[in-house]
């Protein structure tokens, strides 16, 4: 199977040997995507509702690239160093998403690369 990289400059970069997404079949897999604002490459802190915003954004700006939406997610997986945060993603996650809403686990981490607090991929059929 033929597999071709995604990319989008409306997201961070990769920042290591990996793509921001990757298509194979009618599948789109996005890598983890952090709260850094793409335009100035920091990372944001403190409002989580802000970062949990951020990282749904970039998250989207490479669905767009690969010529789909969020709504074509079928599944995500949210990564919190804080499970108390969970709430707030429920909350920001129906900003971005409608019913059926995709399939998704939730995960407690001890740590995130730079040191964030939130990471999100997701998976998308288009």
């Amino acid at each position: 199977m033929k597999k071709e990289a995604i990319t989008s400059d409306r997201a961070p970069g990769a920042i290591g040997t990996y793509s921001q997404g990757i298509r194979a079949g009618n599948a789109v897999y996005l890598s983890g995507q952090l709260p850094i604002d793409p335009a100035t490459g920091q990372l944001l802190t403190g409002d989580m509702p802000a970062q949990v915003r951020q990282v749904f954004r970039n998250l989207a700006a490479v669905a767009e690239a690969a010529g789909g939406t969020l709504a074509d997610a079928v599944r995500v997986t949210v990564y919190l160093t804080d499970l108390k945060h969970f709430a707030v993603v429920n909350e920001v996650m129906a900003e971005f998403f409608a019913a059926p809403y995709p399939a998704r686990a939730a995960i407690g981490v001890a740590s995130l690369p730079r040191g964030a607090t939130v990471e999100a991929d997701a998976i998308l059929v288009t």
